[in-house]
């Protein structure tokens, strides 16, 4: 089972959400276009072919800027990009992985309370 099908059955668990994997930014990016305003939470990997991980978060917080992003990598990222969108919150939280799937489903829903806190202002 590959990385994203194992989290799509851990977070398939948290009540009244829906989950979409894509293992393709573009498609990942025309999805979330096509429907931005149904999504909460976007969690995307720093290394991916076509669009990296911070250019997919910053494409996506343009066309809803209320989005909430989680990045993970395996490494330690220490580029002055990542640290100006974590800045401005393009980058709401980022997890250096490995990460146990107790603490990912965690930090979901602490980033969906997070979401409701913003939108029930």
């Amino acid at each position: 089972m590959d990385i994203t099908q194992l989290f799509h059955e851990v977070l398939s668990r948290i009540y009244g959400i829906s989950i979409f994997t894509f293992n393709d930014s573009a498609k990942a990016l025309e999805h979330f276009t096509d429907n931005k305003d149904e999504y909460v939470l976007v969690i995307s990997e720093l290394s991916m072919p076509g669009i990296n991980g911070l250019e997919l978060l910053n494409k996506m917080k343009k066309v809803n800027v209320l989005v909430r992003t989680i990045l993970m990598s395996e490494y330690k990222v220490n580029d002055k990009l990542f640290h100006q969108y974590l800045k401005e919150k393009i980058i709401d939280k980022f997890i250096k992985k490995p990460i146990d799937l107790d603490g990912l489903y965690q930090e979901v829903n602490n980033q969906v309370h997070a979401y409701q806190l913003i939108i029930n202002r």
